[in-house]
């Protein structure tokens, strides 16, 4: 249980903050706060008070655990105890290492004095949930470091060692030392020199011209915010810090925190922020699963994907081995990898010594016999079943017992995959998304056979790599690309029923997508969706055929890698560009169709392409293929540029109200040229839709 411990040193009070992991401040730790500082103060033996938590953090702000319950706001709230700590007879010292963020700083900032280890992390980071700092932040950080430097990290959220701010009246102290000695110390002398109690409230905010730079200020913020309206808050606060007195202020504050609460855009981050959380979270493999060692990777493929996936392992510290068939591919492997680390170096993001020991952990090979001691092996070969057959057949034979043998498959059959072994039991899949080494989604695919042991391994090993790691059942696409499929499929449809190239993508820009659909098949390459589709055709002899996009795969225009696809692309340049020769191929197929061209509004675009997404999802639901729709959320979240202040595609619908996703999927159901029982609802949205429920509840 979280709480406070309380100790006397001396004529030092200790009141050490429990609440592992980062001190969140929980109910029973604001409550212990506030009983420890009252004690003192009724104490008189008691001189001063020393406000310390762990080496790990001082506090890390709110207790996560309790947002959305009655506990959260329940007195004495943050601003209750931040109050019983200001008004103090006695003086708090505030002794921070570690986290001090959020709630954390505001915290300290209303103590009397503030001393720090140089390397604790200092930072006010609500705005990532689309909040800003509501105990005062806004009003005392400007007081102690000025405006400027205040606003930049509130606007931003970044996180800055303490010693930024030697020098400035945030710290009274920075100590290298043993800190709770060091705090007892300072808090001696602050007594034995009967030093004042130094209020931040009572400091003035100065700035030769404030109307100016505010001005200045919103102006800057408001085109970089765009659909995020808590920047703009956030200089609104601090403009209060620096132009009104300090209770004024805390008003304004209050209310922009309030008003923010209640926007869609801070639903939507708090929700990926709690998604992001729950999806390591499995219902059937506990916490305390046993893993198995991975101190050695194997790599199978020096392509774009298996030089990407490499770069994670090696970054990690982790000693890969990667295997090609011939060596100029192994060749083109290592440089693909070197010319990343070099890159980073001609940044400023490394050093050349750390750039040389990340490429001393790479072991090219042309030899599957190179794998006999590898703890997980990862292929990552051309996306066919014959294929990764040969693959699997020979790991089986080479790997030692224990070892895991992952798939990047995106969209093939992973049971399958797992039968071509006699350890089906070991294999999993691990789809990474391109370029593996940046993007954070990473689809941990667990097959029917799948030891649950594995399934944790490689949910821990997501962690090391920084990915975020979310689990889906076997299915073709998975989660995401059986998702995508049907986005793309509305997209193509429009097309031929009357849109325009430029104007899909823009709509779906427009949005909140970063890249609308037709140019992400050109980024992607149109050959891999050609490939599945004609796979598709034949399996499903009924599905609508996607003939605009057939059609230009059959001229060879593949995107960008060869210079024309959706739009034509310019040698050296990877702007797309509106190509009359897409407009004559659509023109063509709709007369081969006949199909009379319409007008089709911005809103059935986005609504057709997002809520195909909507409807599928929740059959994947459904199915058990995903544990969660905000699972869903997260997999479109980083691995599909969907707009984080939408929240993903699950959470959008609830936002918009399923019942009216099905309405509005009941009139798309019109449209005859629609594959038929394509827009019937899912069973689930159907269900949800008729109980008023989310997609989540029980």
């Amino acid at each position: 249980m979280s709480t406070a411990h309380y100790d006397v040193h001396g004529n030092i009070a200790v009141i050490r903050l429990d609440n592992p992991p980062v001190n969140g401040l929980g109910l029973a730790l604001r409550q212990g706060i506030v009983d420890g500082v009252l004690r003192a103060e009724s104490d008189d033996a008691v001189k001063a008070v020393v406000l310390i938590g762990s080496d790990r953090a001082f506090s890390g702000g709110a207790d996560i655990s309790e947002f959305g319950t009655d506990k959260a706001m329940a007195e004495p709230n943050l601003n209750t105890v931040i109050n019983y700590v200001e008004s103090s007879r006695k003086p708090v010292i505030a002794a921070i290492s570690g986290a001090c963020m959020g709630g954390g700083l505001e915290l300290a900032l209303g103590c009397h004095y503030r001393i720090a280890k140089p390397d604790a992390q200092i930072a006010l980071p609500e705005v990532k949930l689309g909040l800003l700092p509501g105990a005062g932040g806004t009003q005392r950080l400007p007081r102690v470091i000025g405006a400027e430097h205040a606003l930049n990290m509130i606007v931003s959220g970044s996180v800055v060692p303490a010693k930024q701010f030697k020098g400035s009246a945030l710290f009274d102290e920075l100590i290298d030392g043993e800190l709770l000695d060091a705090a007892i110390a300072y808090a001696t002398k602050v007594v034995n020199e009967q030093l004042p109690l130094k209020k931040v409230r009572d400091l003035k905010v100065r700035h030769d011209n404030p109307e100016g730079f505010f001005m200045f200020t919103r102006n800057t913020v408001g085109a970089m915010a765009k659909n995020y309206p808590a920047p703009l808050k956030c200089v609104d606060a601090v403009k209060a810090a620096v132009t009104m007195p300090f209770d004024k202020g805390m008003q304004v504050e209050r209310e922009a925190f309030l008003n923010l609460m209640q926007t869609p855009e801070s639903r939507a981050l708090r929700h990926a922020f709690f998604s992001e959380r729950l999806t390591s979270k499995i219902a059937d493999v506990p916490a305390d699963t046993p893993v198995r060692d991975i101190k050695k990777v194997g790599v199978i493929g020096g392509g774009t994907m298996g030089t990407g996936i490499s770069i994670n392992f090696l970054n990690a510290g982790i000693p890969v081995t990667l295997v090609e068939m011939k060596q100029e591919g192994l060749d083109r492997g290592v440089a693909a990898i070197q010319k990343v680390y070099e890159g980073r170096v001609k940044k400023g993001r490394m050093s050349e010594d750390d750039a040389r020991a990340k490429m001393a952990l790479l072991t090219p090979s042309l030899s599957y016999d190179d794998l006999g001691d590898v703890d997980v092996v990862i292929e990552a070969v051309f996306e066919e079943m014959g294929v990764k057959q040969s693959v699997f057949e020979k790991l089986d034979e080479v790997c030692k017992p224990g070892a895991i043998l992952a798939s990047n498959t995106s969209t093939l059959d992973l049971d399958k995959i797992a039968s071509f072994t006699k350890r089906p039991e070991d294999v999993i899949g691990l789809h990474f998304f391109s370029p593996a080494n940046i993007m954070k989604l990473l689809e941990v695919v667990r097959g029917e056979k799948t030891a649950k042991d594995v399934l944790a391994t490689a949910m821990k090993l997501a962690k090391a790599i920084k990915k975020t790691a979310v689990v889906s059942g076997v299915c073709d696409g998975f989660i995401g690309n059986r998702m995508i499929n049907q986005y793309q499929r509305e997209a193509l449809l429009m097309l031929e029923e009357g849109a325009s190239v430029q104007q899909i993508d823009k709509a779906i820009e427009k949005f909140g997508f970063a890249m609308g659909p037709l140019r992400m098949a050109d980024l992607a390459g149109g050959d891999i969706g050609w490939a599945i589709r004609k796979r598709q055709y034949a399996e499903n002899p009924d599905m609508v055929k996607m003939v605009v996009a057939d059609r230009l795969c059959e001229m060879g225009r593949y995107g960008q890698k060869t210079g024309a696809g959706f739009y034509r692309y310019e040698p050296g340049n990877r702007n797309a560009l509106p190509d009359p020769e897409v407009d004559k191929v659509i023109d063509e197929v709709r007369a081969e169709l006949g199909i009379t061209p319409r007008k089709i509004s911005n809103q059935e675009i986005v609504e057709r392409c997002v809520y195909a997404l909507v409807n599928e999802g929740a059959q994947i639901l459904d199915e058990g293929i995903a544990q969660r729709a905000s699972d869903i959320d997260m997999v479109y979240l980083t691995g599909y540029g969907f707009p984080v202040f939408r929240g993903g595609p699950m959470r959008y619908a609830e936002e918009v109200g399923l019942p009216n996703v099905v309405r509005a999927m009941q009139a798309f159901t019109e449209d005859r040229h629609t594959q038929p029982g394509f827009w019937e609802p899912a069973a689930l949205l159907a269900q949800r839709a008729a109980d008023g429920k989310g997609f989540d509840a029980k």
